[in-house]
């Protein structure tokens, strides 16, 4: 699952020494049967800003200039643990890694708000483990169709079960109105949770304006509101083999699947016949698909369209991953679509064919 946290504030002096309390966050503590490990990290986002020591007897301190709170992850081993630094603030961290959920912190209340999320999160993090260990055994020996749709089935459950953590979270958010609520919300997958992460955004705006790591998040928050269902689809164009300038606006009137694809992409091309096959129900029913191929390649981008029998338009610039079409519309992975009402607005995104029939079901067979 796609996630929010990978972004991080600048770089920051080490040391604090010399600076007076209020100017300093540290933190120190122990751990227990820590066995090869040596080092305890400290990371802000995914970027690992330093790491000390354990000394002889186990311990460790870490401090550093600060003027306001910063949410870090204090990593020992394979453990991460979510932590807030508070200038003034001596805050004691102790862990067994023989049993490392069972940690202690002191001297932070909002580390301490933190750890009372961390069972929801554990929670969260099991069901997904145990998905994904049962999928990885029931797909041996299976064919290609075969796992195709055991993958869908998987895909249903999953959001089915997972839905629970996006309640859990932003109900953790409302009781604590602080770094502690923003660390839970920043947790969620904007695929599931995508207008809970846009109405926190605007209920804090006034908030943590001067934290870096909290402002990254609105602003990724906010390139997500405008790919948001209910928002217009953003506009493009391009060319088709034949070399036909083409419209996203074209389209209007219809319902449109903008599927976004590329002739060397093995999910993409095994996702085709179903397309093909949903087309072909529907298209005389105000539907159509418009395929947007990330190839740069035109040769291997047209044999591609002729073998898997793509009667739909098929639009690219032939930039690949540096096309704008990429850009304005965010995709990280293929295959990747959005489906469009008749006035050209998101009405749903990602939807394995499983799901566009169902939609289409519902919007178009009466």
């Amino acid at each position: 699952m796609r996630k929010l946290q990978s972004f991080l504030a600048g770089a920051v002096l080490f040391g604090a020494f010399g600076c007076s309390n209020k100017d300093t966050i540290s933190i120190s503590g122990e751990i227990q049967n820590p066995g090869n490990v040596k080092v305890v990290a400290f990371y802000e986002g995914d970027r690992k800003l330093d790491s000390v020591f354990l000394s002889d007897l186990n311990k460790f301190q870490f401090e550093r200039t600060a003027t306001q709170s910063r949410l870090f992850s204090v990593q020992i081993g394979n453990n991460k643990y979510p932590i807030i630094l508070t200038p003034g603030e001596k805050v004691v961290f102790n862990a067994d890694l023989q049993n490392p959920e069972d940690y202690k912190v002191e001297g932070s209340d909002l580390s301490i708000a933190l750890k009372q999320f961390a069972p929801i999160k554990a929670r969260k993090e099991f069901i997904e483990d145990s998905l994904q260990s049962d999928f990885t055994k029931r797909i041996v020996g299976k064919t290609e169709g075969e796992i195709d749709i055991l993958r869908s089935e998987y895909l249903s459950q999953y959001k089915n079960s997972i839905s629970f953590y996006t309640r859990e979270a932003i109900a953790f958010s409302d009781k604590h109105n602080d770094l502690a609520g923003f660390y839970a919300v920043s947790t969620l997958d904007p695929e599931l949770a995508e207008s809970e992460l846009i109405a926190y955004t605007e209920k804090t705006k006034d908030q943590f304006k001067e934290n870096a790591i909290v402002n990254q998040f609105r602003e990724e928050i906010e390139k997500l509101k405008k790919l948001a269902i209910g928002q217009p689809a953003p506009e493009f164009e391009a060319y088709t083999p034949n070399n036909k300038l083409v419209k996203l606006s074209d389209y209007r009137g219809k319902y449109v699947l903008v599927d976004f694809w590329a002739s060397w992409c093995v999910p993409c091309r095994k996702e085709n016949p179903n397309l093909v096959r949903i087309y072909n129900t529907y298209k005389e029913k105000s539907f159509e698909i418009l395929g947007v191929s990330l190839d740069n390649n035109p040769g291997s981008w047209i044999r591609a369209i002729d073998e898997d029998k793509l009667t739909w338009t098929n639009i690219s610039d032939l930039k690949a991953w540096s096309s704008n079409l990429i850009i304005d519309y965010r995709i990280k992975a293929i295959p990747s679509s959005v489906v469009l009402d008749p006035e050209g607005k998101i009405v749903a995104k990602n939807l394995r064919s499983k799901e566009l029939e169902e939609l289409l079901n519902s919007i178009l067979v009466k």
